[in-house]
Order: structure tokens, then C-alpha cells, then sequence
């Protein structure tokens, strides 16, 4: 089996647009949430079909969200202007803009702008998407009952379709390898990862671009979730404080948008061409938890098949891995879960005999719920706490009421020496995944 080395990063995010800004701001304990009744970005998004922004919003449970800031590129913020022309920006949903941008980043950083046919033949894309795009099908959706046919957009099915992130990329750089993407609700960003992973160890691929994408930051998006009552509605009036992983006072999950992407390659292939490798994808291992809809099981036995397959796959024991980024949204159920999945595995046998040394955090706290995106932010997050030695903290956990014992990077940044670290990634419909990383032996 061929070895999977991690090449280059990029990322858009809630704490700002390009993965430098964004790790150092993590790792400071800024916080990316902020209210949508201030957000002109959240009122932006109303203005195809005039409805009242202050309405649509102050009518819902939930009004925080983690949002890409706006702004110039010397600010770290969000301009399309910066990245695409005014043709692509027409043609392209907002996640499918935040997928080239931050596959332009990572390929930038990775130094791979290939040319000659042969290798844009090894190239490809596994880039996908939890919702991506809620806006044009409530929009259309709209034009169509008031204007009938001819109002519709020729546009329109190829900006709502969840590959078009990938395909777009591919299209863009003439990548001519493995075209591919996923749709596993948050397990979206980590399958997308660990399957162009498997592309490459199997000889399908040289290179692949590998992420998630997702930007729904519209009303129906939060009246949906908010009906299931899987949001944070105890801090409207106190936005960063909305996301408490593993906290008491966690109530749900406040959803965010963005993209991260990475570049996966081949070991020899990486080291022939002199590219600086940031960390190892040493195991993948996914499971079902065959149960709810949106629960997860409580005993966490579900995750914690993920979590052994992938050190397995790794080859990999419990007692080597020095970092977990949990999934952790900030659901009472969600936390339990997984809290109780990484004691299962973490102590004992093969694990650990000192809860202390079992070492968590949840970044959701400073960014949001990515969604589709979350797996692949959080995969980056695993492979900079391997190349920086540093440990993102938790935000707002106070009072934690689950896994005790564990250090879960509390308010504060850390700093330790990070050989292996693990991604845990779970969805609705009981999907998971987990990635482990290491350093190049």
C-alpha cells in the first residue's frame, strides 16, 4: 500500500480567509461567531427575492452563526473579486467559490501547478459538501411560482449540484485524475479526506485535492435545524459564547460556513519533486451507528468503531495518540457520546492508565459548525498541531460534565509536542469517520 503524505493547506473560515490568519487566531481564542441581526453578510443574502431581512431572522431561535468575515485580502477577509472573474462568480454557488479559493491556497502552498499531461492525469479532486446550497433552491423555488418557467436559470441545477465544488476546481487546473465527492452530512470534509487518501495509496492518483466546502447561511437553513432543536439558542445575545463543547451549559450546535482543503500525495512522488510534507495520513476508518436519524448512540460505540478502525488502518495504538479534535458540537447527547467513545479507547488496555494524559479538544468552539466543512477544518487542525506543536483550546468550557479527567485544552492554547493526532467527524444519519495524522517517520 502506497504512503499518504499531506503537502499543502488552505482554508476560509469563520476567523478569517487563509490558514495562517486562521490558526493564529485560534490559537489567541478569538471566536468567529457573531450575531445575524448585525450581519450585513446575513442580510446580503435575502436581497434576490426582497424579503425582510430583520423579519426573516429575529423569527427564528437561533440567531448566531460563525461567518467568513468580509473584506479586503490584507484584512484576511472574504472579496470573490479576490479569486474569481465575473463570469465564474455568476456561475459558482457561494461553497463552490470557497472550494477554489481554498484549493488555490492549498495547491499554492503544496507548489503543485502542474502542466504536462501526465501529471494533471495523476491529479484529481474529492472535494464535497453537506448542504452547500439553500439559497438558489429557496430563491428559484420563489421565481418559479410567482414567474413561472422562463424566469428559471439555466444556472440553476449546476450551481445547487454538491460536486460541482470539485468539478469546478478540476476544471479550473485541468486536473484529469479521480473527479469524486461526498456527501455525508459533518462527516462530509473527513470522508473527503480519507477517500482521496485511499485514491492515492491505491494507485488511482499522484495527488489529490481533498476537502469540504459548505456555505447555507440562510433562514430556512436555521428554521430547519431550529425545528429539530439541534441549535445554540441560550446566547443570541452573546455570540461567542454560543458553542460549549463538553460544557454543562452546552444546548446545540451554532452553524458556521467556509472551506478547507488539503493536498494529499503519494510519499515518493511528494520527495522526488522536493515538497515540504507537513504530516502523515497514516489510517481511515469509518462506521454506522444503524440507530437515528440525528442521535447518535449513547454509549458512543459507533464512534469508537471509527476510531479503532482508523488507528488499525494506522497501524497505530491508542496510548501513541497525543491529540483528538473531537467532533464535539455542543450537543448534551453529541458530547456525551464521543466523550464516552475516546474513554473506551483511550484507557486501558493499549491506552493510557492517567485520564490527564488523554488530550481533547473541540474547535468548533472559536468557529462554528462547519457542516460539510467541518471535517476537513478540522482534519487541517490535526496536521498543524502535529507541524506547529500546538494544541487549540476549547472555548467556553467552564464547567465540563463529561470525560472526567481529560485535557481538554480549556480557554488557553497549549503547547506539546505532537507526534499523532486524530480527526473524529460524525453525521446525521449515524455516519463516522475518523482520520489519524502523524509525523513523517
Amino acid at each position: 500500500m502506497r504512503r499518504v503524505v499531506v503537502t499543502g493547506l488552505g482554508a476560509i473560515t469563520p476567523l478569517g480567509v487563509g490558514v495562517r490568519p486562521t490558526w493564529r487566531r485560534l490559537l489567541a481564542g478569538d471566536s468567529g461567531v457573531v450575531s445575524l441581526l448585525a450581519s450585513t453578510h446575513a442580510h446580503q443574502e435575502e436581497e434576490p427575492t426582497s424579503r425582510s431581512s430583520n423579519n426573516k431572522w429575529r423569527d427564528l431561535t437561533s440567531t448566531v452563526a460563525g461567518l467568513v468575515p468580509q473584506g479586503s485580502a490584507a484584512q484576511h477577509g472574504w472579496d470573490a473579486a479576490d479569486w474569481l472573474d465575473a463570469t465564474d462568480r455568476r456561475r459558482m454557488s457561494k461553497f463552490a467559490q470557497y472550494a477554489v479559493a481554498a484549493a488555490e491556497m492549498a495547491l499554492a502552498d503544496a507548489g503543485w501547478k502542474p502542466t504536462a499531461m501526465s501529471d494533471l492525469e495523476a491529479t484529481g479532486v474529492c472535494l464535497g459538501s453537506g448542504i452547500g446550497n439553500l439559497e438558489d433552491f429557496y430563491d428559484t423555488s420563489v421565481t418559479y411560482e410567482k414567474d413561472g418557467y422562463k424566469k428559471v436559470s439555466p444556472l440553476f441545477v449546476p450551481k445547487i449540484l454538491i460536486n460541482m465544488a470539485a468539478g469546478h476546481v478540476a476544471m479550473r487546473y485541468g486536473f484529469r485524475g479521480p473527479n469524486h465527492s461526498a456527501t455525508t452530512a459533518c462527516t462530509t470534509g473527513a470522508h473527503s479526506v480519507g477517500d482521496a487518501s485511499r485514491f492515492i495509496a491505491f494507485g488511482d492518483a499522484d495527488v489529490m485535492v481533498a476537502g469540504g466546502a459548505e456555505s447555507c447561511i440562510h433562514p430556512l437553513t436555521f428554521a430547519g435545524f431550529g425545528r429539530s432543536r439541534s441549535l445554540s439558542t441560550a446566547y443570541n445575545h452573546d455570540p461567542p459564547s454560543g458553542c460549549r463543547p463538553f460544557d454543562k451549559d452546552r444546548g446545540g450546535f451554532v452553524v458556521a460556513e467556509g472551506a478547507a482543503v488539503m493536498v494529499l500525495e503519494e510519499l515518493e512522488h511528494a520527495k522526488a519533486r522536493g515538497a515540504h510534507i507537513l504530516a502523515e495520513l497514516r489510517g481511515y476508518g469509518c462506521s454506522g451507528d444503524a440507530h437515528h436519524m440525528t442521535a447518535p448512540l449513547e454509549d458512543g460505540s459507533g464512534a469508537l468503531l471509527a476510531m479503532k478502525r482508523a488507528l488499525k488502518n494506522a497501524s497505530i495504538k491508542p496510548s501513541q495518540v497525543d491529540y483528538i479534535n473531537a467532533h464535539a458540537t455542543g450537543t448534551n447527547v453529541g458530547d456525551a457520546a464521543e466523550a464516552a467513545a475516546i474513554r473506551s479507547l483511550m484507557i486501558g488496555e493499549d491506552g493510557v492508565d492517567d485520564e490527564a494524559k488523554v488530550t481533547v479538544s473541540s474547535t468548533k468552539g472559536a468557529v462554528g459548525h462547519l457542516l460539510g466543512a467541518a471535517g476537513s477544518i478540522e482534519a487541517l487542525f490535526a496536521v498543524m498541531a502535529i507541524a506547529e506543536n500546538a494544541l487549540p483550546p476549547t472555548l467556553n468550557l467552564q464547567s465540563p460534565n463529561v470525560g472526567a479527567g481529560f485535557n481538554f485544552v480549556p480557554l488557553q492554547a497549549q503547547e506539546k509536542e505532537v507526534k499523532v493526532a486524530m480527526s473524529n467527524s460524525f453525521g446525521f444519519g449515524g455516519t463516522n469517520a475518523s482520520l489519524v495524522f502523524s509525523e513523517l517517520e
